[in-house]
């Protein structure tokens, strides 16, 4: 007999296989890994809130993008610390389900938040002497928003679908909770979730990628036949566009290396996991590097404010 479980649920996360003495080095690395993605993050939100040089639609885009990131990280590892800390594995209902749309809503929002960034280099590229009255800071805003909204409308509809679902089960087979490892669970197959589930990444993907293909496309040709009179033109154009497209090439590879080892049953299962929760993390850890070492006017005003601060002490 499969019995239905009745509210209050509390499920289990079967979370990573660690031999016994090695919780403490692991919750070490996984502490580590926080502290360098609030840093990070935290130093790029904070030289572009106090530089009003930085006041500008693409470092605006840019917190988005850090918002988005710390939402991502945020969601998994303190979770993932106290589990290897502590050994807590138990999470009731709600903060499963929290955590599941939190981690769902960071993949959407960054794809949306990337192609309002390739619209914004788009017509900064193609059509600059019309970009300040295009890009307005109402337009901005209301692009930002939408972005934000796309996404969690997405993710809203997809866990619509838990409700009213019957559960027979506890353990949720992954580090994290998400919408599959929860339906996982369910006493009735779930056809409609499935299929809008594939639907809605497939679309948003695909989407996204055209968007922001076409974009950087437009940017390329129009940047090249400028750059026949003034090579600066070029250069400037490659140098606000490679931000972007390394970060959404770095997201897109961790997503492919999760998508990837879930095809190999072979590997251990620990490796499985570890690989599952690469996207929240390596991407938040490296996306402020980029933007530091590639966006110029960035990377001076960190210099610029560092310098001031430490000479201040001394």
């Amino acid at each position: 007999m499969v019995t239905v479980l009745k509210q209050p649920i509390v499920f289990e996360l079967e979370g990573f296989d660690v031999q016994p003495g090695n919780g403490p080095f692991m919750f070490l690395l996984a502490l580590l890994a926080y502290i360098v993605v609030l840093l990070g993050n935290g130093v790029v939100i904070w030289v572009i809130m106090i530089d009003k040089n930085l006041y500008r639609p693409m470092f605006v885009m840019i917190c988005h993008l850090v918002v988005c990131d710390l939402l991502g990280a945020t969601m998994v590892l303190p979770r993932l610390m106290m589990d290897l800390l502590m050994g807590l594995k138990k999470i009731a209902y709600i903060p499963a389900i929290a955590q599941a749309f939190c981690a769902h809503t960071y993949g959407a929002a960054m794809l949306t938040i990337l192609c309002v960034m390739a619209y914004d280099r788009y017509i900064a590229v193609c059509e600059p002497l019309r970009y300040h009255s295009i890009m307005t800071s109402a337009r901005l805003h209301s692009c930002c928003a939408l972005a934000w909204i796309v996404a969690l409308l997405l993710i809203a509809v997809l866990f619509s679908f838990h409700m009213n679902v019957p559960l027979c089960g506890h353990t949720i087979q992954q580090v994290y909770c998400s919408n599959r490892g929860i339906l996982n669970l369910a006493c009735i197959s779930t056809p409609v979730s499935n299929i809008y589930g594939l639907a809605m990444t497939w679309t948003l993907s695909t989407g996204t990628f055209i968007l922001i293909a076409f974009s950087y496309i437009r940017i390329l040709s129009a940047s090249l036949k400028q750059g026949r009179t003034d090579s600066s033109l070029r250069s400037k154009a490659v140098q606000t566009c490679a931000p972007h497209i390394a970060v959404y090439v770095l997201f897109q590879i961790a997503s492919f290396i999760v998508i990837v080892s879930y095809r190999f049953p072979s590997l251990s299962r620990n490796i499985t996991k570890f690989f599952s929760i690469l996207i929240f993390i390596i991407p938040p850890i490296i996306n402020p590097i980029i933007y530091g070492l590639v966006s110029r006017d960035l990377r001076r005003s960190f210099i610029k404010h560092f310098s001031t601060r430490v000479r201040k002490k001394t």
